[in-house]
């Protein structure tokens, strides 16, 4: 069951060098992220998966040393646009319109609304809605993980200006939002993989308004 797969994931602390996340199940992982639900459907981020040693060598100094970026046999950064734009919208438009039938007015003015809602406001603040849709992006990548019996670990530990210009984000209107290694643990030097799950109580956790 896909909730068995959840307990089995854990924020995987020390990875197997030796071992290597196979194409498919990579192509998966990206695959649930294409397939996340965002805010009007404008997918405001990018995935960048990286298995160059070089550059995550030069990532982890820059991420507290965590050892998953350089022992996992992947690294995704998920990275939000810095602000949403006519052209950013205009492009989901179009798609939309290629592979729905053509631009409708319903289509064209759901999108000029949004235009008019988003494009004034600060960069900062089209950054931030953009990040969250990242996050949502996050959650799709890490039950695609554990339904694949792939280890990962979400990173939030990192200096996100040093990341962007480590990968050239800036100049590509990106800013890095989140960490995801990917590998298989290592059990004999992971001190958080013998330990129980421990999560709130579903009494405490949860309201009921019947």
């Amino acid at each position: 069951m896909f909730i068995d797969k959840l307990n089995w994931r854990y924020a995987t602390k020390k990875m197997d060098p030796a071992k290597s996340v196979p194409q498919d199940k990579v192509d998966a992982i990206v695959n649930a992220i294409s397939l996340t639900p965002t805010s009007s459907g404008l997918q405001p981020f990018e995935v960048f998966i990286i298995t160059n040693d070089e550059i995550r060598a030069k990532i982890q100094p820059v991420s507290w040393n965590q050892s998953q970026i350089t022992e996992g046999s992947h690294l995704i950064v998920l990275a939000a646009w810095d602000n949403y734009t006519e052209a950013r919208i205009d492009a989901v438009v179009a798609q939309m319109a290629a592979e729905r039938g053509g631009l409708t007015d319903t289509l064209k003015g759901y999108y000029d609304n949004l235009k008019a809602m988003y494009l004034p406001r600060e960069a900062e603040v089209n950054y931030q809605h953009a990040a969250r849709q990242a996050y949502v992006a996050l959650g799709f990548a890490l039950a695609a993980a554990a339904e694949l019996e792939v280890d990962s670990t979400p990173m939030e530990g990192f200096d996100p200006d040093a990341v962007d210009e480590i990968l050239g984000l800036r100049e590509k209107g990106l800013r890095s939002v989140i960490l995801l290694p990917l590998g298989y643990r290592d059990v004999s030097g992971d001190w958080l993989a013998p330990m129980p799950k421990v999560r709130r109580p579903l009494a405490d956790l949860v309201t009921h308004l019947d």
